[in-house]
């Protein structure tokens, strides 16, 4: 329920007395003597009115309305006005204004103006989430490709995720798209207009990893030719990504882990600190806990990472994702090389399940531009080793299932003429394989 008042007036008197009987009825109000003041800490989505006297020194009531209207025209905001400024309010009214009160005004009048307000903002607002949920699934189900099951839990884990503030762990086998999900926990939050910022911590040497990570002052050492930033403070504000976080040099360990706890950084050769706010999503192949027991990483650094963890399933897992993928990745390949692709085929098909992708989809993405380029493709492996024919022709026959409603987004028909099958055969199937149509139904 909405309870946030904004109250706008220069006489103290009317600022105290309404603060008196709105706090006693429930709200919580800030009071203003200057429309300005008001302005500068209106924030985007407020939930809640603004009430505001129309005649006031510099900015007025009625300025101050088509200031917040730039800003939201579906605040609503509450005029108060004397006798004389009556027609005045009518007209303002007109222009957007929810309501005037004619001072004096009781108490339960300005109650009933407030309830009827905030009953309008909180709909309004509610609608605005759910457009925002909506924009954000279908981008997300855009960027994280895939209609396996794991797919989906990792879209929605993502997206709930990215709206937290803690720090994130994903695990996952090399190639199988950690950096695309540390940005989507960046870009689908509220740090999204904020830097983010990546660094992969096998990739640098550790006499150079401390200047990296928390830069330098001039001259700090030995080649250090004036002021650096380094990446804890350019990410200020946004997401520091640190891939293959195992490989961070333990001396770096102890410094992140201050870091981390007092949100403070030093550069090198500076003894002053600088405030940072920033959020870390580090990425493992192995179990952090397991490496600190093996003396390789500091146990509360991997306590502190991993607030939330996320598992990447490698490709071999999720094989029903295997054909959207290929194709959204030699369809980009294709309009990057100026190349015709053509359609994915059942031998093909065939081939590209049975392969085992241990390079995951970064595999997939270079085997796909190979494809368009007409330089060959691997040998097929066994779908699962060990397994008995009939596992493996179960497992063939639900991916053909999957891939075909993929490429038809869920149109029975299509399906049912690509595969040449009855429609109670289909169902038998479709009810054996645990797949619904639903799954694969297009966005409209």
């Amino acid at each position: 329920m909405l309870n946030s008042v904004m109250l706008v007036d220069d006489e103290a008197s009317i600022r105290s007395a309404v603060e008196q009987w709105l706090s006693l009825s429930g709200f919580e109000v800030q009071l203003f003597s200057r429309a300005e003041d008001c302005l500068a800490r209106l924030p985007r989505d407020f939930p809640g009115v603004l009430l505001s006297d129309v005649r006031m020194p510099s900015m007025s009531g009625l300025e101050l309305l088509k200031e917040v209207q730039q800003r939201d025209a579906d605040l609503p905001v509450i005029l108060l006005t004397g006798h004389g400024d009556v027609p005045m309010a009518v007209e303002a009214m007109r222009d957007g204004a929810y309501d005037f009160l004619e001072k004096p005004f009781s108490p339960e009048t300005l109650l009933s103006s407030l309830r009827r307000a905030l009953d309008k903002r909180g709909l309004v607002l509610e609608n605005r989430r759910l457009h925002e949920q909506a924009d954000t699934r279908e981008k997300i189900d855009s960027t994280l490709l895939g209609v396996s099951r794991a797919l989906q839990t990792l879209r929605r884990q993502v997206v709930d995720l990215a709206a937290l503030p803690v720090n994130v762990l994903i695990r996952g086998e090399t190639g199988s798209g950690k950096e695309l999900v540390a940005r989507c926990l960046h870009d689908f939050g509220p740090r999204a207009d904020k830097p983010f910022v990546a660094l992969n911590c096998a990739a640098i040497p550790e006499q150079l990893f401390e200047a990296e990570l928390f830069g330098h002052e001039s001259g700090a050492f030995t080649g250090a030719q004036g002021k650096r930033v380094g990446k804890l403070e350019y990410a200020d504000g946004g997401t520091l990504f640190l891939d293959e976080i195992e490989s961070m040099p333990l001396a770096q360990q102890v410094k992140l882990l201050r870091v981390l706890q007092e949100q403070k950084l030093e550069r090198l050769g500076s003894n002053q600190s600088i405030q940072v706010d920033l959020r870390i999503v580090a990425a493992t192949k192995p179990d952090l806990l397991d490496e600190a027991r093996a003396g390789r990483f500091r146990e509360d650094l991997a306590y502190r990472l991993n607030v939330a963890q996320l598992r990447l399933p490698p490709l071999r897992e999720r094989r029903e994702d295997i054909a959207q993928l290929y194709e959204h990745f030699a369809q980009a390949a294709a309009e990057r090389l100026g190349r015709s692709v053509a359609p994915l085929g059942g031998a093909q098909l065939s081939r590209l399940l049975g392969h085992d992708w241990p390079g995951n989809v970064r595999e997939l993405a270079n085997f796909a531009e190979r494809q368009v380029l007409g330089l060959g493709e691997p040998e097929p492996e066994t779908i699962e080793p060990g397994q008995s024919l009939a596992a493996q022709q179960e497992a063939f026959e639900a991916q053909c299932l999957r891939a075909a409603l993929t490429r038809h987004k869920g149109d029975i028909k299509a399906v049912l003429a690509e595969l040449q099958l009855p429609r109670r055969t289909f169902n038998e199937k479709m009810q054996r394989h645990g797949l619904a149509r639903e799954m694969f139904l297009g966005e409209e």
